[in-house]
């Protein structure tokens, strides 16, 4: 049976070129922008999915019109269709699960996709917020996901367990990393995706005043460093700070 999957995608800067200024302050201007790791899993397994049983999967993005290009990796990945919605530079999840939510009712869908959290942020709020929104259940930490019919069957990863979940469709399930190793795209899909216009659409909801932020600096980091010449004296006391960050 065939099922007409969306998966979301966030764009973050590139974090391992992200730096810090004297000040703590930091700054994003000329950083290349790239897909998230968890929304990389995400698109993976939505093309999965379409591979074993048919369908269709398009991907949204929420953010700036910089996210364009960043797009086309996922048309590369095997998604069919994509729409980047413009007009935000913010990183509220409630908003943009609202923003989401609102696009997703206009479209054909049975599984929504996405990370569990993004490494820009880490609050893990937008999957339960947009499972609110559109009124569907949502299942977190998958690690594998099996449909049959309408009901969807979810291994999801705890702390140290896995267990079995299903539920009814159209539901959102969040990702953990564990769940696949991305596909790195042949060369011709990369040049059709290349090729492929990409449709942008202009947020139409005021983004109100959800969150307000305090401060964004990074923070000071004062390590003491210790050098041994013999390596037995050194991983004594690697084992013994070890044993004082588990009490």
């Amino acid at each position: 049976m065939p099922y007409n999957i969306i998966v979301c995608v966030k764009v973050i800067p590139d974090i391992e070129q992200i730096r810090a200024d004297a000040n703590g302050l930091i700054d994003t201007k000329n950083i290349p922008l790239r897909i998230e790791t968890l929304s990389e899993n995400s698109v993976e397994e939505a093309v999965r999915l379409k591979e074993k049983y048919g369908g269709k999967v398009t991907a949204l993005i929420f953010g700036t019109q910089e996210s364009v290009p960043v797009m086309k990796k996922a048309y590369a990945m095997g998604v069919d269709d994509g729409l980047v919605i413009t007009g935000y530079k913010g990183n509220n999840p409630m908003f943009t699960a609202k923003v989401l939510s609102e696009k997703i009712k206009k479209m054909p869908h049975d599984i929504i996709i996405l990370g569990n959290q993004s490494a820009d942020s880490y609050t893990g709020l937008l999957p339960g917020n947009l499972a609110g929104l559109l009124g569907y259940n949502v299942i977190g930490n998958a690690v594998k996901i099996e449909v049959a019919d309408r009901r969807i069957k979810v291994k999801k990863l705890l702390e140290n367990k896995n267990v079995l979940v299903e539920g009814d469709l159209p539901a959102v399930i969040s990702v953990a990393q564990e769940i696949n190793e991305p596909r790195l795209p042949p060369v011709m899909q990369i040049m059709a995706a290349g090729r492929k216009q990409i449709p942008v659409e202009a947020v139409s909801l005021d983004s109100g005043e959800y969150t307000k932020i305090i401060s964004n600096t990074a923070p000071k980091s004062e390590r003491k460093k210790k050098i041994f010449e013999k390596p037995d004296e050194g991983v004594a006391e690697v084992i013994k700070v070890l044993k004082e960050e588990i009490r």
